[in-house]
This record gives C-alpha cells, sequence and structure tokens, in this order.
C-alpha cells in the first residue's frame, strides 16, 4: 500500500464517496451476520451507546447529509441522542438497510459540499473501526479503505491547520506529512503502524503492545475530533 507524501495537496471530491463505499462492502456483510445479542454490545468509545447506537447514530448522521438536515445544532450530543431515540423502534435490520443507503448516497452529496462534510465520512469509518473493537473483530481502524482514509486525515488536518506532523508508518511505503505548514513550530514525528495513527487522531485508545513513538508533539494534539 503506498500513500505518497505529497498526495493531500489538492482536495478530491471523490475520496469521501470511495471511503465509504469501500467500508459499506466490508462492515454491512458483517454487521448483517451478527445476532441481535450483538447489537447490545457496549463500544467503548462512545460511553453510554451501544453497537445499535453508534451505528443509529451514523446511518442518521448520513440520511441527514443526503437530505440536506441541518438544523441548528446538529451533531451535538443532544442531537445526536435524538436521532438514535427516534430509531428506538426500528427492527436492526431497519438501521442496516438505511446505513447501507446512507453510504452509498452520501459520498457525491459530501464530495459535492467543498470539504466541509469530508470530517463526515472520516468520522464514519471510525466508528465502523469502533465497533469492529466492540465485536472483538480484527481490522478495526485498517481494512481495504485505511489508504483512502489516511488520505483524507492528510487533507482535512493540512485545512485545519492542524499541528504538523511526519509520520513514518510501518505498513506505508512513503512517509505520510499531517497537519499545516505554517513555520510556526517544526513537525513533529510519529513512527509506528497506521491503525494506530488514526487512533491518535481520533482519540481512541492505544491497543496495549501495539508500540509507536512519538516526538515533538503531545498525543492529545493529535485529537482532530476533540472531546
Amino acid at each position: 500500500m503506498t500513500t505518497p507524501a505529497d498526495v493531500h495537496d489538492v482536495r478530491d471530491p471523490e475520496r469521501p464517496g470511495r471511503l465509504l463505499a469501500a467500508e459499506r462492502d466490508e462492515l454491512l456483510p458483517l454487521l448483517r451476520s451478527r445476532t441481535d445479542a450483538d447489537f447490545a454490545l457496549p463500544v467503548a468509545a462512545c460511553p453510554g451507546w451501544t453497537v445499535r447506537d453508534v451505528l443509529a447514530h451514523c446511518s442518521s448522521a448520513l440520511t441527514r447529509a443526503v437530505e440536506n438536515r441541518f438544523e441548528r445544532g446538529v451533531f451535538s450530543p443532544e442531537s445526536n441522542d435524538r436521532d438514535i431515540a427516534e430509531r428506538a423502534d426500528w427492527t436492526n435490520a431497519r438501521i442496516l438497510d438505511e446505513l447501507e443507503r446512507g453510504m452509498t448516497e452520501a459520498g457525491p452529496v459530501i464530495g459535492r459540499a467543498g470539504g466541509v462534510l469530508d470530517m463526515l465520512a472520516l468520522g464514519e469509518w471510525v466508528h465502523a473501526g469502533d465497533v469492529r473493537v466492540a465485536l472483538g473483530e480484527p481490522g478495526a481502524y485498517a481494512g481495504r479503505g485505511l489508504p483512502e482514509a489516511l488520505a483524507l486525515l492528510g487533507t482535512l488536518t493540512r485545512d485545519r491547520g492542524h499541528v504538523p506532523l511526519h509520520a513514518d508508518l510501518d505498513d506505508v511505503d512513503e512517509p505520510l506529512k499531517l497537519g499545516g505548514a505554517s513555520g510556526e513550530r517544526p513537525p513533529g514525528r510519529f513512527i509506528g503502524d497506521a491503525p494506530t495513527l488514526v487512533r491518535l487522531y481520533a482519540g481512541r485508545p492505544v491497543e496495549d503492545g501495539n508500540g509507536y513513538e512519538l516526538a515533538g508533539v503531545e498525543a492529545a494534539e493529535l485529537n482532530l475530533f476533540g472531546g
């Protein structure tokens, strides 16, 4: 897998859609094979939420994008809880159907938005990793969508003027340049694997024994999602 260091200088409007489609094709068959009890498992990355809650949040967020429903306060904790509550009497299969439609139809909408919704696509992919962890499935924050996710992460951190970082990844051929280039501080340095880098940027705990090196920047500074 190769991700050139300078590939993120220009936003690719089709990238969010490719990321969502790749994750859809891997995640939905997995979810449809699980029992109802699995949907009640807690998700450590989202305290108080079950697998079903995370999936309902994801499906509702994508549906909002497709339907252009972004009222004031959308995606706040209160708004997210309301979206989940609105689906309380839905079957798990219905939630998965909505999620599949959203992962199919939201990509072009996000692409045309000029970048303001790109974080939604990355967040959906990260939540898919959260669900995999809860289900005890391998491949969390990895899989076929990882190259697109890393490229999207590069674009988002650059456009937001995030702390600069050069990442030498065990599983990527070329160094990855992340964050802004204001010159106000030298880039930090990360050495490790790509899923660990994603965990740090998503504010997720790093698995025990998954060693990495981070210099010139604190792990908390990398959290792109806040909170």
